[in-house]
């Protein structure tokens, strides 16, 4: 009988459930348990936490996660794979290893990948932003961080070495997957095939219960059972690359044919040539069958060869948003919210407030389809008006908030659930790094 991997989603971003990792490292048989926790955004916030303390800069929610699987895992044989690390692995696995201690969990190995923070080659250069095509040293004075997205070799890396627990920084989402195929099946590095088919495996897991129904459903035309205990994807995968994925039985959720058809298009522009940094991956001749309720099998994903370059996202300052709300009930809220809304705009011309950007949103509306296609909408009994803007300093965006909030008293009638906020805007490009300019690392910790 041929040899299969089963590999479990036990988180989809920074903020997921924990519950639902758990169900797979208890019920789930797996083999290993992976934990996708990064957005572009989120590494260059952790950068700055970590600038403020060095020994944090790792994701908030490792510790409670950690508590969470790791005696499990370790009952079970489950190895983790995870980029909680975020923009300190090091610190991450230090307290990983603590964690383990206080569960009496000894002899187990800790890695932690670095090389993903490639700071130090960005600035200065004179590569070329993506978006814009300028170079990137224009943003110097106002960078935050520089992360490439590192493949699977180094977690590959770290299995062959033995480690149970992996934490790394930036990888990229399907890698964290891929790589345990890699391990296990022996898979050459280029492989063009096998690596296409074990990233589509990952681009289904990564995204965790989006894939379990949970992006899925819409009550009516496509409804999911059970989703307040909606269980996480897991992938039963064969030798050549094809996989079952399903969940854990008895969980909520469900897979089928359309919700892996759904995940295998997220956020995919061009379904034949996927770029990843250990494969440019071709899902576009992909073969989808339900085999029973929540069993579907994924076939015949393919690749081509890597690029010579990794993609960084580069986090830099950019400005400062300042927004504030309040709701209107009842007869007549629609027209007194837009009272309100002719009232700030021009209060904040009457003091002067500078902004570079400004929008006026009555949500429930016209803050998503604009006030052509609302128009001809009926009359809501309820309100609330949104003003945001983006400004250069501080000052000003309070001042957004501000004016909302003198609502409350100055009219018109009947405002309430007023709130403000400023904050700093941290914003990001991509550039593309010549892959023989980012070193890895792997350190073994041991509790």
């Amino acid at each position: 009988m041929s040899k299969t991997i089963r590999i479990g989603a036990g988180a989809a971003y920074s903020g997921d459930r924990v519950e639902p990792a758990v169900e797979l490292a208890r019920d789930g048989k797996l083999d290993y348990l992976v934990f996708e926790c990064l957005a572009e955004r989120t590494i260059a916030l952790a950068q700055q936490v970590r600038r403020k303390d060095p020994t944090r800069g790792y994701d908030p929610l490792l510790e409670k996660r950690m508590h969470a699987v790791l005696e499990l895992c370790a009952r079970n044989k489950v190895r983790i794979i995870t980029n909680m690390g975020a923009a300190n692995p090091e610190s991450a696995a230090e307290k990983t290893r603590d964690i383990a201690r206080a569960h009496g969990l000894h002899g187990l190995k800790i890695a932690a990948i670095t090389g993903d923070d490639v700071l130090g080659q960005v600035q200065g250069s004179q590569i070329p932003t993506l978006d814009t095509n300028e170079p990137i040293r224009a943003y110097d004075n106002r960078m935050v961080s520089a992360n490439a997205y590192l493949g699977a070799q180094p977690i590959v890396e770290a299995l062959a070495a033995g480690a149970d627990v992996i934490i790394a920084g930036r990888i990229a989402d399907p890698a964290l997957f891929l790589a345990p195929l890699v391990h296990e099946f022996g898979w050459s590095m280029d492989d063009w095939t096998r690596l296409g088919r074990g990233t589509a495996v990952g681009h289904l897991l990564e995204c965790g219960g989006q894939v379990t129904g949970g992006y899925f459903a819409e009550p009516g035309p496509k409804d999911v059972p059970g989703l307040a205990r909606l269980g996480f994807p897991m992938a039963e995968v064969r030798e050549d690359g094809n996989a079952i994925i399903t969940k854990v039985p008895g969980s909520g959720g469900k897979v089928s044919a359309a919700t892996c058809k759904e995940q295998l298009l997220y956020e995919v522009h061009d379904p034949k040539k996927y770029f990843q940094p250990d494969v440019v991956a071709d899902f576009s001749k992909i073969r989808v069958t339900e085999l029973a309720p929540d069993r579907v099998l994924i076939e015949d994903a393919d690749g081509t060869p890597r690029t010579d370059t990794l993609k960084v996202t580069v986090g830099y300052l950019d400005g400062f948003i300042g927004e504030g709300e309040i709701s209107y009930a009842g007869a007549n809220a629609l027209a007194r919210g837009q009272l309100a809304r002719d009232i700030v705009r021009e209060r904040l011309h009457l003091t002067g407030a500078k902004f570079d950007e400004i929008r006026f949103d009555l949500i429930g509306v016209d803050s998503l389809h604009g006030e052509h296609i609302s128009a001809q909408a009926p009359e809501p009994r309820e309100v609330r008006l949104r003003v945001a803007a983006r400004t250069t300093s501080l000052a000003d965006a309070q001042a957004i908030g501000e004016e909302v909030e003198t609502l409350w008293v100055n009219g018109p009638a009947g405002g309430g659930g007023a709130r403000k906020y400023a904050r700093e805007v941290l914003a990001v490009h991509s550039v593309l790094l010549p892959r023989a300019q980012v070193a890895t690392n792997v350190k073994i910790l041991e509790s």
